[in-house]
Protein backbone atom coordinates (compact mmCIF):
# COMPACT_ATOMS: atom_id res chain seq x y z
CA UNK A 1 0.00 0.00 0.00
CA UNK A 2 1.31 3.45 -0.60
CA UNK A 3 1.09 6.53 1.42
CA UNK A 4 1.08 10.36 0.05
CA UNK A 5 1.73 12.19 2.77
CA UNK A 6 2.01 16.29 3.03
CA UNK A 7 4.99 17.42 4.87
CA UNK A 8 6.05 20.79 4.12
CA UNK A 9 4.62 23.13 2.27
CA UNK A 10 2.42 24.83 4.32
CA UNK A 11 0.11 27.20 2.25
CA UNK A 12 0.50 28.70 -0.94
CA UNK A 13 -2.74 30.88 0.01
CA UNK A 14 -2.50 33.70 1.96
CA UNK A 15 -4.02 33.30 5.23
CA UNK A 16 -7.45 35.17 5.10
CA UNK A 17 -7.90 32.55 2.56
CA UNK A 18 -7.72 29.90 4.42
CA UNK A 19 -8.44 30.27 8.04
CA UNK A 20 -5.85 27.17 8.87
CA UNK A 21 -3.21 27.68 6.37
CA UNK A 22 -3.27 23.82 5.06
CA UNK A 23 -0.39 22.85 3.37
CA UNK A 24 0.66 21.50 0.51
CA UNK A 25 4.04 19.17 0.52
CA UNK A 26 3.78 15.33 0.37
CA UNK A 27 5.55 12.21 0.72
CA UNK A 28 5.31 8.63 0.01
CA UNK A 29 5.62 5.46 1.76
CA UNK A 30 5.15 2.20 0.91
CA UNK A 31 3.85 0.86 4.13
CA UNK A 32 0.89 2.74 4.75
CA UNK A 33 -2.33 3.90 2.92
CA UNK A 34 -3.48 7.10 2.91
CA UNK A 35 -5.40 9.92 0.59
CA UNK A 36 -3.95 12.73 -1.65
CA UNK A 37 -2.71 15.66 -0.45
CA UNK A 38 -4.23 18.86 -0.94
CA UNK A 39 -2.26 21.89 -1.49
CA UNK A 40 -1.07 25.59 0.13
CA UNK A 41 1.37 27.47 1.41
CA UNK A 42 1.65 30.76 3.64
CA UNK A 43 2.28 34.15 2.44
CA UNK A 44 2.99 37.27 3.29
CA UNK A 45 0.95 39.22 0.84
CA UNK A 46 3.66 41.26 -0.57
CA UNK A 47 3.16 42.84 -3.66
CA UNK A 48 6.08 43.19 -6.26
CA UNK A 49 5.97 44.00 -9.96
CA UNK A 50 6.07 41.66 -12.62
CA UNK A 51 10.10 39.91 -13.19
CA UNK A 52 11.19 41.64 -16.20
CA UNK A 53 14.79 38.95 -17.72
CA UNK A 54 15.54 42.22 -19.79
CA UNK A 55 15.85 44.80 -16.58
CA UNK A 56 19.05 44.48 -13.92
CA UNK A 57 17.48 45.94 -11.08
CA UNK A 58 20.85 45.47 -9.19
CA UNK A 59 21.11 42.40 -6.71
CA UNK A 60 23.52 42.94 -4.38
CA UNK A 61 26.67 41.19 -4.88
CA UNK A 62 28.34 39.01 -3.00
CA UNK A 63 31.09 35.82 -2.63
CA UNK A 64 29.85 34.14 0.82
CA UNK A 65 30.05 30.68 0.26
CA UNK A 66 26.65 29.92 -0.83
CA UNK A 67 25.96 25.81 -1.53
CA UNK A 68 24.23 23.83 0.91
CA UNK A 69 24.13 20.28 0.07
CA UNK A 70 20.70 18.53 -0.11
CA UNK A 71 20.41 14.62 -0.78
CA UNK A 72 17.02 12.62 -1.84
CA UNK A 73 17.92 8.80 -0.13
CA UNK A 74 16.73 6.54 2.89
CA UNK A 75 14.97 8.66 5.04
CA UNK A 76 13.12 8.48 8.11
CA UNK A 77 10.02 5.79 7.53
CA UNK A 78 11.40 4.80 4.40
CA UNK A 79 9.92 7.87 2.39
CA UNK A 80 10.16 8.13 -1.12
CA UNK A 81 11.52 11.47 -2.75
CA UNK A 82 12.46 13.16 0.25
CA UNK A 83 14.68 15.95 -0.61
CA UNK A 84 16.84 16.81 2.77
CA UNK A 85 19.78 18.86 4.06
CA UNK A 86 21.75 19.62 7.53
CA UNK A 87 20.76 22.80 9.32
CA UNK A 88 22.53 24.41 12.83
CA UNK A 89 20.56 25.59 15.15
CA UNK A 90 22.06 27.97 17.74
CA UNK A 91 21.53 30.09 20.73
CA UNK A 92 20.99 33.70 19.15
CA UNK A 93 23.99 35.09 19.79
CA UNK A 94 25.94 32.33 20.72
CA UNK A 95 28.28 29.19 19.72
CA UNK A 96 26.07 27.04 21.48
CA UNK A 97 24.67 25.07 18.56
CA UNK A 98 23.62 21.62 17.14
CA UNK A 99 23.69 20.51 13.47
CA UNK A 100 20.12 18.31 13.14
CA UNK A 101 20.12 16.08 9.89
CA UNK A 102 17.28 14.59 8.01
CA UNK A 103 15.69 18.36 7.74
CA UNK A 104 13.30 18.58 4.49
CA UNK A 105 13.77 21.37 2.21
CA UNK A 106 10.44 23.13 0.64
CA UNK A 107 10.19 25.80 -1.34
CA UNK A 108 6.06 25.76 -0.53
CA UNK A 109 6.17 26.88 2.97
CA UNK A 110 8.02 29.57 4.95
CA UNK A 111 10.45 29.04 7.94
CA UNK A 112 12.12 26.32 9.95
CA UNK A 113 10.03 23.72 12.07
CA UNK A 114 12.21 21.66 14.43
CA UNK A 115 11.34 18.48 16.24
CA UNK A 116 11.50 18.89 19.83
CA UNK A 117 12.82 15.25 20.01
CA UNK A 118 15.84 16.18 17.47
CA UNK A 119 17.20 19.37 19.18
CA UNK A 120 19.09 18.71 22.16
CA UNK A 121 18.71 19.85 25.65
CA UNK A 122 21.62 21.87 25.67
CA UNK A 123 20.81 24.13 23.00
CA UNK A 124 17.79 26.11 25.05
CA UNK A 125 15.88 28.20 22.61
CA UNK A 126 14.01 31.50 24.09
CA UNK A 127 10.04 31.47 23.68
CA UNK A 128 8.94 34.48 21.85
CA UNK A 129 6.54 36.30 24.34
CA UNK A 130 2.82 36.41 23.32
CA UNK A 131 0.20 38.95 25.22
CA UNK A 132 0.81 37.12 28.94
CA UNK A 133 2.33 34.24 27.75
CA UNK A 134 4.54 32.58 25.20
CA UNK A 135 3.47 32.08 21.73
CA UNK A 136 2.43 28.66 19.91
CA UNK A 137 1.39 27.86 16.17
CA UNK A 138 -0.57 25.25 14.55
CA UNK A 139 0.46 24.48 11.14
CA UNK A 140 -1.59 22.87 9.22
CA UNK A 141 -1.14 20.78 6.31
CA UNK A 142 -2.75 18.69 3.77
CA UNK A 143 -2.58 15.78 5.66
CA UNK A 144 -2.39 16.77 9.41
CA UNK A 145 -0.97 19.50 11.71
CA UNK A 146 2.15 20.10 13.60
CA UNK A 147 1.93 22.39 17.03
CA UNK A 148 4.79 23.58 18.49
CA UNK A 149 6.19 26.94 20.44
CA UNK A 150 7.36 30.22 18.61
CA UNK A 151 11.52 30.36 19.86
CA UNK A 152 14.42 32.45 18.55
CA UNK A 153 17.68 30.95 16.91
CA UNK A 154 20.47 31.62 14.88
CA UNK A 155 20.05 29.42 11.95
CA UNK A 156 23.31 28.98 9.81
CA UNK A 157 23.69 27.31 6.62
CA UNK A 158 26.60 26.86 4.02
CA UNK A 159 28.45 30.65 4.68
CA UNK A 160 25.39 31.97 5.72
CA UNK A 161 23.70 33.40 9.47
CA UNK A 162 19.93 34.56 9.66
CA UNK A 163 20.35 36.10 13.43
CA UNK A 164 17.89 35.75 15.85
CA UNK A 165 14.90 34.79 13.98
CA UNK A 166 11.96 32.82 15.06
CA UNK A 167 11.53 29.01 14.25
CA UNK A 168 8.80 26.59 15.47
CA UNK A 169 9.27 23.91 17.85
CA UNK A 170 7.24 21.06 16.89
CA UNK A 171 5.34 19.15 19.88
CA UNK A 172 7.48 21.49 22.53
CA UNK A 173 6.90 19.73 25.85
CA UNK A 174 6.75 23.21 27.40
CA UNK A 175 3.51 24.21 25.62
CA UNK A 176 0.25 22.56 26.44
CA UNK A 177 -1.77 20.52 24.06
CA UNK A 178 -2.66 21.52 20.63
CA UNK A 179 -5.92 23.76 20.98
CA UNK A 180 -8.89 21.70 19.97
CA UNK A 181 -8.98 23.59 16.35
CA UNK A 182 -6.14 22.95 15.96
CA UNK A 183 -5.82 19.36 16.74
CA UNK A 184 -9.34 18.66 14.63
CA UNK A 185 -7.51 19.87 11.64
CA UNK A 186 -6.38 16.12 10.40
CA UNK A 187 -3.73 13.49 12.43
CA UNK A 188 -0.93 15.37 14.58
CA UNK A 189 2.57 15.15 12.74
CA UNK A 190 3.90 15.09 15.79
CA UNK A 191 7.08 12.43 15.63
CA UNK A 192 9.94 11.34 13.36
CA UNK A 193 7.35 8.71 12.36
CA UNK A 194 4.31 11.25 11.49
CA UNK A 195 6.50 13.80 9.93
CA UNK A 196 8.99 11.80 8.51
CA UNK A 197 11.52 13.91 9.17
CA UNK A 198 13.22 15.76 11.98
CA UNK A 199 11.68 19.08 10.20
CA UNK A 200 10.74 21.42 7.33
CA UNK A 201 13.23 24.13 6.02
CA UNK A 202 10.63 26.21 3.96
CA UNK A 203 12.40 28.31 1.78
CA UNK A 204 9.49 29.34 -0.20
CA UNK A 205 8.42 32.69 -2.48
CA UNK A 206 7.70 34.65 1.22
CA UNK A 207 10.22 36.24 3.66
CA UNK A 208 7.23 34.87 6.46
CA UNK A 209 4.87 32.42 7.01
CA UNK A 210 1.87 34.60 7.27
CA UNK A 211 2.26 38.39 7.18
CA UNK A 212 -0.10 41.10 7.51
CA UNK A 213 -3.39 38.90 8.38
CA UNK A 214 -2.30 37.36 11.31
CA UNK A 215 -0.62 40.74 12.62
CA UNK A 216 -3.76 42.40 11.92
CA UNK A 217 -6.02 39.43 13.30
CA UNK A 218 -6.03 36.37 15.63
CA UNK A 219 -6.98 33.85 12.90
CA UNK A 220 -7.85 30.50 14.32
CA UNK A 221 -5.13 27.56 13.21
CA UNK A 222 -2.39 30.35 13.50
CA UNK A 223 -0.43 32.05 15.90
CA UNK A 224 -1.46 31.29 19.76
CA UNK A 225 -1.10 32.66 23.34
CA UNK A 226 -0.40 30.04 25.96
CA UNK A 227 0.26 29.78 29.74
CA UNK A 228 -0.47 27.09 31.54
CA UNK A 229 -4.39 27.46 31.36
CA UNK A 230 -4.12 26.99 27.88
CA UNK A 231 -4.02 28.37 24.53
CA UNK A 232 -5.87 30.96 22.71
CA UNK A 233 -5.51 32.46 19.47
CA UNK A 234 -4.41 35.46 19.02
CA UNK A 235 -2.19 38.16 16.77
CA UNK A 236 1.18 38.13 15.76
CA UNK A 237 3.43 40.91 14.64
CA UNK A 238 5.50 39.62 11.50
CA UNK A 239 8.62 40.24 13.39
CA UNK A 240 7.63 37.01 15.69
CA UNK A 241 6.29 34.75 12.67
CA UNK A 242 8.45 32.68 11.29
CA UNK A 243 10.88 33.86 8.81
CA UNK A 244 12.22 32.04 5.95
CA UNK A 245 15.85 32.16 6.94
CA UNK A 246 17.14 33.04 3.47
CA UNK A 247 15.28 36.08 3.58
CA UNK A 248 17.04 37.02 7.18
CA UNK A 249 20.63 36.64 5.29
CA UNK A 250 22.93 39.46 5.11
CA UNK A 251 23.65 39.04 1.50
CA UNK A 252 22.10 36.14 -1.17
CA UNK A 253 18.73 36.57 0.36
CA UNK A 254 16.73 37.08 -2.36
CA UNK A 255 15.83 33.29 -3.44
CA UNK A 256 17.42 30.17 -4.11
CA UNK A 257 18.27 27.49 -6.43
CA UNK A 258 18.26 23.71 -6.17
CA UNK A 259 19.83 21.54 -8.62
CA UNK A 260 19.64 18.01 -8.41
CA UNK A 261 20.91 15.43 -11.27
CA UNK A 262 18.20 13.79 -13.90
CA UNK A 263 17.52 10.48 -12.65
CA UNK A 264 16.06 7.31 -15.02
CA UNK A 265 13.10 6.29 -15.69
CA UNK A 266 13.54 3.68 -13.05
CA UNK A 267 14.35 5.72 -10.41
CA UNK A 268 17.84 6.10 -8.28
CA UNK A 269 19.09 4.68 -5.06
CA UNK A 270 19.80 8.25 -4.48
CA UNK A 271 20.89 11.37 -5.57
CA UNK A 272 22.78 14.28 -4.18
CA UNK A 273 22.71 17.86 -5.21
CA UNK A 274 22.67 21.71 -3.97
CA UNK A 275 20.35 24.31 -2.45
CA UNK A 276 22.14 27.57 -3.65
CA UNK A 277 21.18 30.66 -1.60
CA UNK A 278 20.90 34.15 -3.87
CA UNK A 279 19.24 34.52 -7.48
CA UNK A 280 21.77 36.42 -9.49
CA UNK A 281 24.32 37.35 -6.55
CA UNK A 282 27.27 34.70 -7.50
CA UNK A 283 28.65 33.12 -10.75
CA UNK A 284 26.63 30.20 -9.49
CA UNK A 285 23.08 31.18 -9.39
CA UNK A 286 22.58 33.20 -12.83
CA UNK A 287 19.53 33.60 -14.54
CA UNK A 288 21.11 33.09 -17.71
CA UNK A 289 18.38 30.28 -20.02
CA UNK A 290 15.94 30.20 -17.65
CA UNK A 291 12.20 31.07 -18.36
CA UNK A 292 10.82 33.58 -15.48
CA UNK A 293 7.06 32.55 -14.08
CA UNK A 294 5.77 35.28 -11.85
CA UNK A 295 3.63 33.83 -8.90
CA UNK A 296 0.68 35.68 -7.31
CA UNK A 297 1.67 37.86 -4.69
CA UNK A 298 -1.30 37.34 -2.58
CA UNK A 299 -0.98 33.66 -2.39
CA UNK A 300 2.12 32.19 -4.67
CA UNK A 301 0.11 30.30 -7.31
CA UNK A 302 0.41 30.10 -10.88
CA UNK A 303 -1.22 28.66 -13.39
CA UNK A 304 -1.26 24.90 -15.09
CA UNK A 305 -2.95 24.12 -18.83
CA UNK A 306 -2.44 20.07 -19.10
CA UNK A 307 -4.84 17.44 -21.19
CA UNK A 308 -7.84 19.98 -21.72
CA UNK A 309 -7.68 21.39 -18.00
CA UNK A 310 -6.54 24.42 -16.46
CA UNK A 311 -5.44 24.54 -12.85
CA UNK A 312 -5.65 28.37 -11.48
CA UNK A 313 -3.90 26.86 -8.13
CA UNK A 314 -0.50 25.50 -9.17
CA UNK A 315 2.93 25.56 -7.32
CA UNK A 316 6.56 24.25 -7.72
CA UNK A 317 7.12 22.57 -4.46
CA UNK A 318 10.56 20.28 -3.53
CA UNK A 319 7.86 19.40 -0.29
CA UNK A 320 5.92 17.29 -2.54
CA UNK A 321 7.04 13.92 -3.29
CA UNK A 322 5.19 13.75 -6.06
CA UNK A 323 3.58 15.13 -8.84
CA UNK A 324 0.07 15.91 -8.01
CA UNK A 325 -2.94 16.66 -9.97
CA UNK A 326 -6.41 15.23 -11.13
CA UNK A 327 -7.04 13.48 -14.98
CA UNK A 328 -8.77 11.20 -16.16
CA UNK A 329 -5.41 10.06 -18.50
CA UNK A 330 -3.93 7.86 -16.16
CA UNK A 331 -5.25 4.82 -14.11
CA UNK A 332 -4.85 5.37 -10.72
CA UNK A 333 -4.18 2.68 -7.63
CA UNK A 334 -5.02 3.92 -4.76
CA UNK A 335 -4.04 7.76 -4.91
CA UNK A 336 -1.31 6.93 -7.41
CA UNK A 337 -1.34 7.23 -10.96
CA UNK A 338 -0.72 3.91 -12.43
CA UNK A 339 -0.40 2.99 -16.25
CA UNK A 340 1.00 -0.37 -17.61
CA UNK A 341 3.93 1.61 -18.84
CA UNK A 342 5.38 5.14 -18.95
CA UNK A 343 3.60 7.81 -20.06
CA UNK A 344 4.60 11.55 -21.53
CA UNK A 345 2.15 14.18 -20.45
CA UNK A 346 2.71 18.17 -21.56
CA UNK A 347 2.00 21.34 -19.55
CA UNK A 348 2.54 24.75 -20.16
CA UNK A 349 2.62 26.88 -17.00
CA UNK A 350 1.68 30.57 -16.95
CA UNK A 351 2.67 33.21 -14.46
CA UNK A 352 0.36 36.07 -13.62
CA UNK A 353 1.57 38.28 -16.50
CA UNK A 354 0.25 36.09 -18.85
CA UNK A 355 4.47 34.82 -19.65
CA UNK A 356 4.36 30.65 -20.10
CA UNK A 357 6.89 28.22 -20.31
CA UNK A 358 5.66 24.33 -22.07
CA UNK A 359 7.05 21.61 -19.95
CA UNK A 360 6.55 18.08 -20.54
CA UNK A 361 6.43 15.47 -17.94
CA UNK A 362 6.57 11.35 -17.27
CA UNK A 363 3.80 9.20 -14.95
CA UNK A 364 5.36 5.68 -14.70
CA UNK A 365 3.73 2.94 -12.69
CA UNK A 366 3.39 3.44 -9.20
CA UNK A 367 3.26 -0.24 -8.08
CA UNK A 368 6.49 -1.04 -10.52
CA UNK A 369 8.28 2.09 -8.58
CA UNK A 370 7.51 1.51 -4.70
CA UNK A 371 8.58 -2.12 -5.19
CA UNK A 372 11.71 -1.11 -6.44
CA UNK A 373 14.51 -0.43 -3.75
CA UNK A 374 15.16 2.82 -5.44
CA UNK A 375 14.46 6.58 -3.28
CA UNK A 376 14.31 8.87 -5.87
CA UNK A 377 11.88 9.17 -8.53
CA UNK A 378 10.83 11.66 -11.60
CA UNK A 379 7.61 9.97 -12.88
CA UNK A 380 5.98 9.56 -9.83
CA UNK A 381 2.51 10.87 -9.83
CA UNK A 382 -0.93 11.21 -7.73
CA UNK A 383 -4.57 12.02 -7.80
CA UNK A 384 -5.11 15.70 -6.30
CA UNK A 385 -8.82 17.62 -5.38
CA UNK A 386 -7.36 20.34 -6.74
CA UNK A 387 -5.03 22.63 -8.23
CA UNK A 388 -1.31 21.31 -10.07
CA UNK A 389 1.37 20.58 -7.58
CA UNK A 390 4.64 20.09 -9.29
CA UNK A 391 6.57 18.25 -6.70
CA UNK A 392 9.84 17.06 -6.32
CA UNK A 393 10.08 14.70 -9.41
CA UNK A 394 10.01 17.82 -11.61
CA UNK A 395 12.67 18.76 -10.19
CA UNK A 396 15.10 16.17 -11.51
CA UNK A 397 17.52 17.18 -13.97
CA UNK A 398 16.83 20.82 -13.56
CA UNK A 399 18.09 24.40 -11.68
CA UNK A 400 14.92 25.72 -10.38
CA UNK A 401 14.87 29.56 -8.70
CA UNK A 402 12.34 30.43 -6.35
CA UNK A 403 12.34 34.35 -6.05
CA UNK A 404 11.21 35.86 -2.75
CA UNK A 405 8.66 38.43 -2.72
CA UNK A 406 9.63 42.08 -3.05
CA UNK A 407 13.06 41.19 -3.12
CA UNK A 408 15.15 42.60 -6.37
CA UNK A 409 16.71 40.12 -8.78
CA UNK A 410 18.02 40.48 -12.19
CA UNK A 411 14.77 39.43 -13.62
CA UNK A 412 13.26 42.39 -11.47
CA UNK A 413 11.34 41.01 -8.23
CA UNK A 414 9.97 38.02 -6.51
CA UNK A 415 7.86 36.46 -6.47
CA UNK A 416 8.54 34.25 -9.30
CA UNK A 417 9.94 30.50 -10.51
CA UNK A 418 12.21 30.55 -13.27
CA UNK A 419 13.74 26.87 -14.81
Amino acid sequence: MKFAFRIPTLLLFVCAMLAGCGGGGSSSNSSASGSAPSSSTPSSGTSGSPPNPALDTGAQQSNLPNVQPVTVGVSPGTTRNILTTSVTVCMAGTSTCATIDDIQVDTGSNGLRILASALPASVSLPSVASGGGVSGECAVFGSGYAWGSVRTADVRMAGQLASSIPVQVIADPALPAAPTDCANSGPAMLTVASLHANGILGVGLFPVDCGTDSANAALPRWYYSCSTSGCTASAQPIAQQLTNPVSSFALDNNGVVIDLPAVADAGAASVSGSLIFGIGTQADNTLAGTSVVKASASTGYVTTTSGGQTYTASYLDSGSNGLFFHSTQFPLCGIWYCPGSTQTGSASITGTDGASSFVSFNVGNSNTLFASSNNAFDNLAGNASRGFGWGLPFFYGKRIFTAIAARNTPAGPGPFYAF
